[in-house]
């Protein structure tokens, strides 16, 4: 396994997510394992249809039919969390697990004011009353960066821009000072300036508070400037795992060596960037073997009919089968 933390905050253990459709189940995570030690920022990283969101979704229990977590285990403070009934798994999410999503808009409810919604959450999770939940909402509002707190605390969610709203979310999230915070593309539809701003909110969180974050994305530069550690996802298989700095500078999988590629770097004199030929199988149609072997360049005849395994190589683990007998 990964080497983190003794007392792994959250552990991931072969899970494994199937989708029932009237062909039979489709595998979207296959066999996947983790884990995340306290105060850590891990980035999942893949394209779009990798299993990254998924796997986040499983994690704080708001997976929804026809998926199911088929195979397995996820356990949070060495107690697992993936069998807990909808009730129990609820109040774990608000008081210990907190989530920020892709789109504001989902995660607030436009009848509400954000003063509202955000005292209504304090009081459910926390022993407080009225008057100490909307001082604890404008300090969060203040620590999130909203300007004038006291005044927009009881603004609507439609009053605030994309980058404001994305603020409030994050505030939601910290209401009751979770231990961990799955973060889903929390960046992806705020400009670089205000994505800077959020993301050091995010780094700030884990250093002061001790809280360790996923972060899911599909964008290598917002991990290169906030993740420690980097899980790399392709078609619902995890294909390397390691310290950020060794994914980017080193990499070893052939499809994390062709993510890298793709980025460009100022001061390259390169002419062009590395382009991954075809595309990342659908669900019904992903190949026997390395699911990556038809786009990869270094494929050899065993890669089509042998499933690589995740080994230790340096610093990083990987599961191509170019490493075996390497580890």
């Amino acid at each position: 396994m990964s080497q983190t933390h003794s007392n792994p905050l959250l552990e991931v253990r072969n899970l494994t997510i199937d989708f029932d459709t009237r062909h039979g189940a489709l595998r979207a995570v296959d066999d996947i394992s983790f884990q995340l030690a306290p105060g850590e920022i891990l980035g999942l990283v893949g394209e779009s249809g990798a299993g990254k969101s998924l796997t986040g979704t499983a994690i704080i229990g708001l997976l929804e039919s026809p998926g199911y977590i088929s195979g397995g285990e996820i356990l949070f403070k060495g107690e697992r969390i993936d069998n807990l009934t909808q009730e129990e798994m609820r109040r774990l999410r608000g008081r210990k697990i907190g989530a920020i999503f892709q789109d504001p808009l989902t995660s607030l409810n436009p009848l509400l004011t954000v003063g509202t919604q955000l005292i209504e959450t304090i009081l459910t999770h926390l022993d407080m009353n009225r008057e100490q939940a909307r001082k604890r909402a404008l300090e969060l509002l203040e620590e999130v960066g909203i300007p004038a707190p006291d005044q927009r605390i009881d603004n609507y969610p439609h009053q605030f821009s994309g980058g404001m709203r994305q603020r409030v979310v994050i505030a939601l999230a910290l209401c009751a000072n979770p231990m961990l915070i799955i973060a889903d593309e929390p960046t992806t539809a705020l400009d670089v300036s205000i994505q800077a701003q959020i993301l050091s909110i995010l780094k700030k969180l884990c250093y002061e508070n001790g809280a360790a974050i996923i972060l899911v994305t599909h964008d290598m530069g917002v991990i290169a400037e906030t993740a420690d550690r980097v899980a790399v996802m392709y078609a619902g298989r995890l294909v390397e795992l390691g310290p950020v700095d060794q994914v980017i500078k080193a990499p070893k999988h052939p499809y994390t060596v062709g993510l890298m590629g793709s980025i460009p770097v100022v001061g390259s004199q390169a002419e062009r960037l590395i382009q991954i030929e075809g595309a990342m199988p659908r669900l019904t149609d992903i190949p026997n073997g390395c699911a990556f072997h038809p786009r990869c360049g270094q494929a050899f005849e065993l890669c089509s009919s042998r499933k690589p395994e995740m080994r230790q190589l340096d610093k990083n683990q990987v599961a191509c089968l170019l490493f075996e007998g390497e580890s």
